[in-house]
């Protein structure tokens, strides 16, 4: 099994990344700005066992970046991406933005983290969409690394 990087709770990252996923969600659905968004989660009692710097920066970071992480997974999708359903499209952009913006955090991490919640929050096989989308990118974003 591959090290742990230094001063980093992998369950922490996991709880964050689920409750990004349905902030993203709620933030996807609602139209609302994303600070009122992370306010509403911050205060939520599941959120002090998650790693709320790295909720707040994958939140941050795909409002800041929404249009160019569609762009990039554009040409991996099958539709328009606000016709990927919301769960889906939530894991897409989280998972994106960890691949382009979060070198930090190993490819292989980042597409098993979104196809763990889209199963855990997503349709039947939205999973395999999801792992589908995200290895063309990862091929394309850290072929580097995936081919080392």
């Amino acid at each position: 099994m591959s090290q742990r990087p230094e001063g980093i709770d992998l369950a922490a990252r996991s709880r964050a990344r689920r409750r990004a996923l349905q902030a993203i969600y709620a933030w996807q659905m609602s139209g609302s700005k994303m600070n009122a968004v992370i306010d509403q989660f911050r205060h939520e009692q599941d959120m002090e066992v998650a790693d709320l710097e790295y909720f707040e920066d994958l939140l941050r970071g795909i409002e800041q970046h929404v249009a160019e992480l569609d762009e990039a997974l554009t040409p991996y999708i099958d539709r328009e991406v606000g016709q990927i359903d919301p769960i889906e499209r939530a894991a897409l952009r989280i998972a994106a933005y960890e691949l382009k913006f979060r070198p930090d955090v190993p490819y292989r991490v980042v597409i098993n983290e979104a196809i763990e919640v889209t199963k855990r929050f997503g349709a039947d096989h939205g999973h395999s969409y999801v792992n589908g989308v995200l290895d063309k990118l990862a091929s394309q974003l850290r072929g580097t690394e995936k081919r080392g």
